[in-house]
């Protein structure tokens, strides 16, 4: 409410400062013709200056900021799956019975570009990232999930991801599946039930993780090659890949 007092009154003191000066103008040199032309002439000048400012230039910067936004919400994606996401995905992926199933495509070799993302993601739509999972896989998960919560829980906090929408359902399937695990105290003795219920919550990270990988992938493609050929040596879904960083 101050504000917009402060507004008005500065408003209506730049108005009643020009029109002083046209008034001191008239008395000086007797001339309203010439006021008028000047006048007019601004006037008609405000419109073309409201399309130059307001439409174009306002836009191109819009869309230099629009960029620099997705530049750095990337570079968070990117941190998560150097931290978390990538060794979550070689965890769920090696435990995947029907992995021979997934799209050969996404392998992503030779060949690949950014323009079959959409293609590989409604094929992934159809793939039921299934799982089998032991006791002993439980607690190495719980124990993985644990070391990563507090990365976890900073990114959740960082207003960029918010522009987001799939990237944070991901964060908070995993951060989900991370707080179910550190709930159960004695994850090796569960009841059916539980392990049920884990299971549907890993099934549904799975799920996310591999999405988001596929389109940061086509990301890096696109933009940054160098670290795509250094992502393509730990792809999730290649075990050959995940045996040569192993090995290395």
């Amino acid at each position: 409410m101050e504000k917009t007092r402060w507004q008005l009154i500065v408003g209506a003191g730049l108005v009643i400062s020009s029109a002083v000066f046209y008034v001191l103008h008239y008395l000086i040199f007797r001339d309203p013709h010439h006021i008028f032309i000047y006048l007019i002439g601004d006037v008609a000048f405000v419109f073309i200056e409201v399309l130059l400012v307001t439409l174009i230039i306002h836009e191109l910067l819009n869309q230099r900021e629009k960029r620099t936004r997705f530049e750095k919400l990337n570079m968070v994606i990117g941190i998560f799956f150097s931290e978390a996401g990538t060794k979550l995905l070689n965890f769920l992926s090696a435990r995947d019975p029907h992995l021979r199933r997934i799209p050969e495509e996404l392998l992503l070799k030779n060949g690949w570009a950014e323009k079959n993302v959409s293609r590989l993601g409604e094929q992934l739509h159809r793939y039921d990232f299934g799982l089998e999972i032991q006791n002993e896989d439980l607690s190495q998960l719980k124990v993985l999930l644990r070391d990563k919560k507090d990365f976890l829980l900073r990114l959740l906090e960082n207003p960029n991801i918010l522009e987001h929408e799939s990237f944070t359902e991901a964060l908070r399937a995993v951060f989900h599946l991370a707080e179910e695990l550190d709930y159960r105290e004695d994850i090796e003795r569960l009841p059916n039930s539980d392990r049920t219920h884990l299971a549907g919550n890993m099934k549904r990270a799975y799920r996310f993780l591999a999405y988001q990988w596929l389109f940061y992938m086509g990301y890096l493609k696109s933009n940054h090659p160098y670290l795509f050929h250094l992502a393509m040596r730990m792809n999730p879904f290649d075990r050959n890949a995940s045996t040569i960083v192993k090995e290395s």
